[in-house]
C-alpha cells in the first residue's frame, strides 16, 4: 500500500537583513509513492512559499476546493513559540490534505516545492520548460547536492576536519549548493510513519 509521510518541523529564524526575519520550516517526505521521484527528501520553506503553492495549486484545478493555509495574523510574534507552532501545525495539516488527491499530485510545482529548494520564480520557469533542466532532473540533483542524513553529516564533519576541504560544487544551475540551503534532515523513526 502506498504511503506518503510528511512532516512540517524545525522552525528556524532566519535574518533577511538587520530589518527583516522570517521563519523557515523543514519539510520532510518520506514516501513509496509511484508519484514521487525521490522516495525521502528535506527542504526548507517559509509561510509565503506555501501561500505561493496554494494560489498556483489552486488555479491549476479551480474545481477542487484546497485546504486552507493558516491564517496570516498581524499578531503573528515569530518569539512566541505557541505561534510558530500553531503555524507549523497548520502548514503539515495543509500538506497532508493536498498529498492525499490525486489532481494535486501530478502537478508539478508541488514536487518541486517539495523536493527542491528552487525559488517560486525557478519553479514556474522550470514548470514552463523555460531551464536546461527537467522537473526531475531539478529533483535528482537537489537530492544529490543536498541530501544530508545524521550518518552522512558525521563523516562529512569527520572528512572536514581530516582533509579541511569539502568543496561541492554546482554546474547544475540549480543554484548554490552550500549549507545555507541543506538542512539537518533527520531519519524519521518508524512509529511517525503511521
Amino acid at each position: 500500500q502506498e504511503f506518503v509521510t510528511v512532516l512540517v518541523r524545525d522552525p528556524r529564524i532566519q535574518k533577511e537583513d538587520s530589518w527583516h526575519s522570517y521563519i523557515d520550516y523543514e519539510i520532510f517526505i518520506h514516501t513509496n509513492s509511484m508519484c514521487f521521484t525521490r522516495k525521502t527528501s528535506c527542504v526548507r520553506r517559509r509561510y509565503r512559499e506555501f501561500v505561493w503553492l496554494r494560489q498556483r495549486l489552486q488555479s491549476n484545478a479551480v474545481l477542487i476546493q484546497l485546504p486552507e493555509l493558516p491564517s496570516k495574523t498581524p499578531f503573528f510574534n515569530m518569539n512566541n513559540p505557541h505561534h510558530v507552532d500553531h503555524r507549523r501545525q497548520g502548514l503539515q495539516e495543509f500538506l497532508e490534505k493536498i498529498l492525499q488527491d490525486a489532481l494535486l499530485l501530478s502537478d508539478s510545482r508541488l514536487h518541486l516545492f517539495l523536493q527542491t529548494q528552487l525559488s517560486p520564480e525557478d519553479m514556474e520557469a522550470c514548470v514552463s520548460g523555460q531551464t536546461k533542466y527537467s522537473v526531475a532532473e531539478a529533483i535528482h540533483s537537489f537530492a544529490s547536492l543536498n541530501r544530508r542524513f545524521p550518518i552522512e553529516d558525521e563523516e562529512r564533519k569527520k572528512g572536514k576536519n581530516d582533509a579541511d576541504s569539502d568543496s561541492e560544487s554546482s554546474s547544475s544551475g540549480l543554484g548554490p549548493s552550500d549549507d545555507s540551503i541543506s538542512c539537518g534532515c533527520k531519519a524519521s523513526p518508524a512509529s511517525e510513519e503511521s
